[in-house]
């Protein structure tokens, strides 16, 4: 069955970086395109970037030239690295298979910016 686990989350202060990543198994990652979504509290699920396997990356507005999304194939992995992080980047970071937030999704990794 499809697993994913995320890792990398931690307290950070503004302005900080951190890396995420996430693993999967039970399917054929090199050919599944993923998605970073992240929910802070009391807000919804959002999508933040998505990884196309054959084609581009893409990010939603607040997070473009900031945070970078890469893959690992070799390993199942993919990896969000965040830079300059504001106080509305605080949230649980999920990696869900495939484009958009309806697929299976990991238990997530807690970010949290704070002064």
């Amino acid at each position: 069955q499809v697993q994913l686990v995320e890792s990398g989350g931690s307290l950070q202060q503004p302005g900080g970086s951190l890396r995420l990543a996430c693993v999967g198994s039970g399917f054929i990652w090199s050919q599944t395109s993923m998605t970073w979504a992240r929910q802070a509290p009391g807000k919804e699920l959002e999508w933040i970037a998505v990884t196309y396997y054959g084609g581009p990356f893409t990010y939603k507005q607040s997070v473009k030239g900031r945070f970078t999304v890469s893959r690992d194939n070799s390993n199942n992995r993919m990896f969000l690295d965040m830079n300059n992080l504001t106080l509305e980047d605080s949230a649980m970071y999920y990696c869900l298979k495939g484009v958009g937030l309806s697929g299976p999704r990991g238990p997530g990794t807690q970010v949290i910016v704070s002064a």
